[in-house]
């Protein structure tokens, strides 16, 4: 599965997916337009087979209607693109990258401390007077 080949518009079908957890065509094109058209029906109804053919989304052929069901969670995606776009911006390393968005961007204090939490959970503080390799 190329996560990181996912077109905007796709993007915007697995967001409706996530939302709702399942949701037919005509479902997924009112949640993406104001007015539903036979048109915007084929292009949404495009978007799912290729999104389907990339084993991002399930289709359930037991009702008439069918439903459709995201196959990728919304950490899978993040992870897949962060790393892709790592690899061809800072030859593989986060670091330049998560450096950069977290000086460019005013955190709130509880962003603050989730990050230090996580970073807390992740590399626990070593005991004092142990030794290790990181």
């Amino acid at each position: 599965m190329k996560l990181d080949r996912i077109t905007d518009g796709e993007l915007s079908i697995l967001q409706v997916l996530r939302e709702r957890g399942e949701a037919t065509t005509r479902e997924i094109t009112t949640a993406r337009y104001e007015e539903v058209t036979d048109p915007k029906m084929a292009s949404a109804q495009k978007l799912l087979e290729r999104l389907k053919a990339k084993g991002c989304v399930e289709r359930d052929r037991s009702e008439r209607a069918r439903r459709f069901r995201p196959l990728v969670s919304q950490e899978e995606f993040l992870r897949s693109h962060l790393q892709a776009s790592a690899d061809r911006l800072c030859d593989g390393t986060l670091v330049p990258m998560v450096t950069t968005l977290l000086r460019s961007k005013r955190l709130s204090r509880s962003e603050r401390e989730q990050l230090r939490k996580l970073i807390g959970d992740l590399w626990p503080p070593r005991e004092s007077g142990t030794r290790g390799k990181e």
